[in-house]
């Protein structure tokens, strides 16, 4: 497997999302195109962003993140964080999205709620 590659795992109405190390406008036209093919065809109440690996990400990453979390917003499901390191999440709240997604350590604390 690639660098750059997405993983998608199903965890029952939750769709979870391992991020690449680098999560930029290279690769985020593909993220965007595979999860919009993943929740037409699957029922999805939340998203599970997991940045455990990720180190850098730029405002395409910001643009993706707030696209789906107005798409869950609108049909009622939630999207959460989990594993962002210091600079990710220094990008997140220059974007907004910390006032908007949950952000947790772990993935079994974002599955909980």
């Amino acid at each position: 497997m690639k660098e750059q590659e997405f993983r998608y795992e199903a965890k029952g109405h939750a769709l979870v999302i391992h991020l690449p190390k680098e999560l930029d406008h290279h690769n985020c036209r593909d993220l965007k195109v595979e999860t919009d093919l993943l929740l037409a065809e699957n029922y999805v109440k939340k998203i599970v962003f997991d940045f455990s690996k990720t180190v850098f990400m730029d405002s395409s990453g910001i643009g993706v993140l707030l696209n789906r979390y107005k798409q869950m917003e609108r049909s009622g499901g939630k999207v959460a964080i989990c594993g962002a390191g210091p600079q990710v999440q220094r990008v997140l709240n220059i974007g907004g999205i910390g006032k908007l997604v949950c952000r947790y350590d772990s993935m079994e604390a974002a599955m909980a709620e």
